[in-house]
C-alpha cells in the first residue's frame, strides 16, 4: 500500500498514538494542524513511501534491539515486582468499574484511575498525573496522562516510578520496515520504571524510527521527536487521586465503548506478555544452572 493510502494511514497512526495518550480536544486540534503541515511540506514524495529493510539499516536496527532488550531484562528488583503487580491488577479490572470512576469520553482515563485505586488500596503511594507543555519551533504543545508512583524510603528521600499503560502506542511510526515492527513490539505494554531508564527507551526508540524512517526517504514527524516525547513524562504536572479532583471534557455520555474495548485489548497485550515471561523463566534457571555446573567442572579441572 503506496501513494495515497500511505497519507490516511499516516494521518491516522499519528494521531490515533496521541488520543490514546489521554489528549484533550485542544491538544488534538494543534497536533492535527502540524500532521497536515508536515504531510505538505516535509515529506517526501508518495514513490518513497514503500517498506522494505535495507541492509544500510538493518545493522543499527539490530544493535538498537539489543540494547532495547537490555533496558527491558536489567531492572531493579522493586521495579520488577511493581510491574508484576500492575499486571496482575490490569487483568482483574472489570468493564463495571471504569463506569464507576466517571461517565463519557474520558480517553482511557477511567482505566488510569481504577488501576490508581487498586495501587492505592495495596498500600502504594501512586496517581494519575497529568501533564501540560507549550508548543515551541518544531515541537507542538500538548498533554499526557500516565501514572506515578512515590516510593518513600526509611532516610526520609523518595523515588518517582513512571507507569504508562499503553506504552508501545507512542511510538508507531508509518512505512515501518519489519525490524522497527520487531524492535517496537519488543517493548513492554505496560511501562513500570524510573524516569532514567524511560529516557534511555526514549532514545533508542527516537533512533530506531529514525533509521527506519531513512529507509523510505521519509524525516521524522516532530510528534516523533526526542523533545516531544520526553515533554510528555518530563514536564510539570499534577496529581490527582480520584477522577473528582481532575478536569474532565464536559461532553457528556454513558458510553464507555472505547474504553472497554481499549481495556480488552490492554488485557489481551498483558496476559501475552506475563504468559512469555513466565516460559523465559524456566529457560533462564536452566541456563543459569548450566553455567553454574560448567564453572564447578571448570574449577575441579583446574585443581587436577
Amino acid at each position: 500500500m503506496c501513494a495515497a493510502a500511505a497519507t490516511d494511514d499516516w494521518w491516522a497512526r499519528g494521531i490515533a498514538g496521541q488520543i490514546g495518550g489521554g489528549f484533550s480536544q485542544e491538544s488534538e486540534l494543534d497536533l492535527a494542524l502540524m500532521v497536515s503541515d508536515f504531510l505538505e511540506n516535509g515529506s517526501s514524495g508518495p514513490d518513497s513511501w514503500c517498506s522494505s529493510d535495507s541492509e544500510s539499516g538493518l545493522s543499527d536496527l539490530h544493535h538498537l534491539a539489543d540494547k532495547i532488550s537490555f533496558y527491558r531484562h536489567s531492572v531493579a528488583q522493586y521495579e520488577s515486582d511493581l510491574l508484576s503487580l500492575v499486571q496482575s491488577l490490569m487483568v482483574s479490572i472489570k468493564e463495571t468499574d471504569l463506569h464507576l470512576v466517571k461517565s463519557g469520553p474520558c480517553n482511557a482515563s477511567c482505566i488510569r484511575f481504577s488501576l490508581v485505586k487498586l495501587l492505592r488500596l495495596a498500600g502504594y503511594d501512586a496517581a494519575v498525573c497529568a501533564s501540560r507543555w507549550q508548543g515551541g519551533g518544531k515541537v507542538p504543545g500538548g498533554d499526557h496522562e500516565y501514572i506515578d508512583v512515590v516510593n518513600h524510603t526509611n532516610g526520609g528521600s523518595s523515588e518517582r516510578l513512571i507507569i504508562d499503560i499503553d506504552f508501545q502506542s507512542h511510538f508507531e511510526i508509518a512505512r515501518a520496515v519489519d525490524t522497527y515492527d520487531r524492535i517496537l513490539k519488543s517493548l513492554p505494554v505496560i511501562y513500570v520504571g524510573s524516569v532514567t531508564r524511560l529516557k534511555q527507551y526514549l532514545q533508542a526508540m527516537v533512533e530506531a524510527a529514525k533509521s527506519s524512517l531513512k529507509q523510505n526517504s521519509m524525516p521524522l514527524p516532530p510528534w516523533r521527536s526526542l523533545a516531544y516525547l520526553q515533554a510528555k513524562w518530563h514536564s510539570p504536572y499534577q496529581r490527582h487521586l480520584s477522577p473528582e479532583e481532575h478536569n474532565f471534557s464536559s461532553i457528556s455520555s454513558s458510553d464507555h465503548k472505547q474504553c472497554r474495548g481499549h481495556l480488552k485489548r490492554l488485557q489481551a497485550w498483558v496476559q501475552s506478555d506475563m504468559e512469555e515471561e513466565r516460559l523465559l523463566k524456566p529457560m533462564n534457571t536452566d541456563n543459569n544452572w548450566r553455567v553454574k555446573r560448567e564453572r564447578r567442572r571448570n574449577s575441579g579441572l583446574r585443581g587436577l
